[in-house]
This record gives C-alpha cells, sequence and structure tokens, in this order.
C-alpha cells in the first residue's frame, strides 16, 4: 500500500468519524423524546385505568406498547452507531499501524 493511500483512508476515516459522532448526538436526541414520549403515554394511562395498581400498570404497559416499541427502535440505532464509531476507530488504528509499519519499511 501507497502512503498517500493509507493518508486518503485516513482522512476518510476520520471525516466518517466525525458524521459518526454529529449522528450519535442527532440518534441520542431521538431516543430521549421517544423515552419522553413513552413515560407520558404510560403515566397517563396508568391514571385513566381503574382497579388495583397491578391492573393499572398492566393496562398503562399495554397501552404504552406502541411508544415502548418505538423508545426500543430509537435504542438499536443509538447501539448500532456506536458499533460503527468503534468499527471506525479499530480502522483507525489499523491504518495508523500500517502507516508506521510501511514507515519502518522505508527506513530500511
Amino acid at each position: 500500500m501507497m502512503p498517500s493511500n493509507i493518508i486518503k483512508e485516513l482522512q476518510e476515516l476520520t471525516q466518517t468519524n466525525r458524521k459518526g459522532v454529529d449522528a450519535l448526538f442527532e440518534a441520542e436526541s431521538e431516543l430521549a423524546e421517544k423515552e419522553n414520549e413513552l413515560d407520558k403515554v404510560e403515566s397517563k394511562a396508568f391514571l385513566e385505568s381503574q382497579g388495583t395498581v397491578a391492573d393499572r400498570q398492566a393496562l398503562a404497559r399495554l397501552e404504552a406498547s406502541d411508544a415502548r416499541f418505538e423508545r426500543d427502535l430509537a435504542k438499536a440505532k443509538v447501539n448500532r452507531i456506536k458499533v460503527k464509531l468503534k468499527v471506525i476507530e479499530s480502522e483507525l488504528m489499523a491504518q495508523a499501524t500500517m502507516s508506521k509499519m510501511l514507515q519502518a519499511e522505508m527506513k530500511l
């Protein structure tokens, strides 16, 4: 691999990593909104339900199932972005290592 290819790859990975940080912030913001919505729906359903506390909790949970599903999808999105960022960081380290190895070979 040529030094120019390594530099190009490092630049692309760095740029992708920066975009990932922004995407993570957006996904975490979305997750916070979904959790807030879930809390509202579940609390409202609990307050409007009749019966024992256990019955009211069960009905509130049932009523909030769609909001819970949306929250879970938002969590999955956050987790996926975090995994992608870790992969990019690993690729950056691998490219940096290749650069050092290439530099050492050139000195020989």
